[in-house]
């Protein structure tokens, strides 16, 4: 055996190891379905653990906002060392003194120890319903952040509903594209075969070359493409890690109402517009508060100790009491705070009127759009059939010397464009219904 054919054997035992030890990309990618989407992304998606760490604080607050109700109660302990004869006061000391009386000596104190324990105790009785409002306010702002979830969830929905439709077109697009190649290969052999005989132009020829190498662009285009959407649905679901993934499911649209809906009463319901109303009654409840602020505070005192020269006292001592805070002149803050929680509210019921209004027009809007989307489908899909019928006369036509290549290639073109747009139109559809979904509340349990 020559060196040549040795090393034509070598690298074709090398190129069967590493065609056998790479698995192709399409049994290393992992297919997902639309609902496993939705369970992933409802279990782990960081906006939705925000979310959910939001309704955390606000309960805190509302805990906090509770606690004026529960008695305040502080316990003290304190020792005061003072010289005998003086009002100052001091660390416990000591000293030594020699006595001149007959066999004895030793130290002798010239200071006192005072020790004392104590317990205080304070309770709210009446603060001008300041408190009753501030919980209120707290309760109402829990509310909104629950309703702050579920529009979180929802548009986290509709980012994952247009990832993973951007992912099953980008898969149609790429079956699409290495068909056309195929066909074009094809076309072009039969070009170049009459070429050859004599029966067609150079130009056909190179025209016919053109369009294959704009073919195998677009084919490395839409793997490309591919990779971009598997990105892009990968963050959405959550995860930490890139993953090669494959959209499993099929066109369809399953939401939408062919008859115009009633979009003044689903409004109602949606958590944009919940959460804008709670904001709004969190806000009154504040314009209260605010105003609590003015009238006095009343509070019942008590406390009860022990104190003496011993380190354990026993004599004891209590009182007990009422206390009462008026509020007299604070620079102005009180007054200031109460204007600025008018305004809070003022810009709450704003917001709420025009959040109504936008979600209104919205939901019009994606509903004609989505509307307009399903039977641009219905078109396009016909077209597709007319295109392929065509496609089919043409080239026996062409084959047969019955039509020139010019002619031919136009409608080889026109099927190009009439797969492609059954798939932009199917595309179209189902990011509208995404939108639709959105537009009036719809989360992540809306695919349960």
């Amino acid at each position: 055996m020559n060196m040549g054919r040795r090393c034509s054997v070598f690298i074709t035992y090398c190129a069967a190891v590493i065609l056998f030890c790479v698995p192709r990309q399409s049994e290393a990618d992992e297919t997902i379905s639309w609902e496993d989407s939705v369970r992933e992304a409802r279990s782990g998606h960081p906006d939705l653990v925000s979310a959910s760490e939001k309704i955390n604080q606000s309960i805190s607050s509302k805990n906090i906002a509770e606690s004026a109700y529960l008695p305040n109660i502080t316990g003290t302990v304190s020792e005061l060392t003072a010289k005998k004869g003086s009002s100052r006061s001091g660390s416990q000391s000591s000293e030594t003194t020699a006595s001149s009386s007959a066999g004895t000596a030793g130290p002798k104190k010239n200071h006192s120890t005072q020790y004392d324990y104590g317990v205080d105790g304070k309770q709210l009785i009446f603060d001008g319903f300041k408190t009753v409002n501030d919980i209120a306010s707290a309760k109402m702002d829990i509310t909104g952040a629950e309703y702050n979830y579920q529009v979180t969830s929802s548009n986290v929905r509709l980012r994952l509903r247009s990832a993973y439709v951007g992912l099953w077109a980008a898969e149609k697009i790429l079956a699409v594209s290495e068909e056309i190649e195929a066909s074009l290969r094809e076309t072009l052999d039969l070009v170049r075969l009459r070429y050859e005989g004599g029966m067609e132009h150079k130009g056909a020829l190179l025209t016919s070359e053109s369009d294959l190498a704009r073919a195998v662009f677009e084919v490395n285009q839409a793997k490309r493409a591919i990779y971009l959407a598997q990105r892009q649905l990968t963050k959405e679901l959550g995860r930490d890690k890139f993953s090669a993934l494959r959209a499993g499911g099929e066109f369809g649209i399953k939401d939408a109402d062919r008859e115009r809906p009633d979009f003044e009463n689903i409004c109602a319901t949606v958590p944009i517009l919940r959460q804008l109303a709670a904001q709004k009654e969190a806000a009154k409840y504040g314009v209260k508060s605010a105003l609590g602020s003015f009238f006095p505070a009343i509070y019942a005192t008590g406390s009860l100790g022990n104190s003496g020269t011993d380190v354990f006292p026993e004599r004891n001592g209590w009182s007990a009491g009422t206390s009462l805070s008026i509020p007299r002149f604070e620079g102005g803050s009180n007054a200031a705070s109460y204007q600025k929680a008018k305004a809070v509210f003022g810009q709450a019921e704003a917001d709420e009127k025009s959040g109504r209004d936008g979600v209104i027009y919205t939901m019009a809007n994606t509903w004609t759009v989505l509307e307009n989307a399903i039977d641009n489908v219905d078109v396009t899909r016909i077209a597709l059939k007319a295109a392929i019928e065509r496609e089919k006369i043409a080239e026996a036509e062409y084959s047969l010397g019955l039509i020139t290549y010019d002619n031919w290639i136009i409608i080889e073109n026109n099927l190009v464009e009439a797969k492609r747009a059954l798939i932009a139109s199917e595309r179209d559809a189902l990011m509208a219904e995404a939108n639709w979904v959105q537009a009036k509340g719809g989360t992540l349990d809306h695919d349960k």
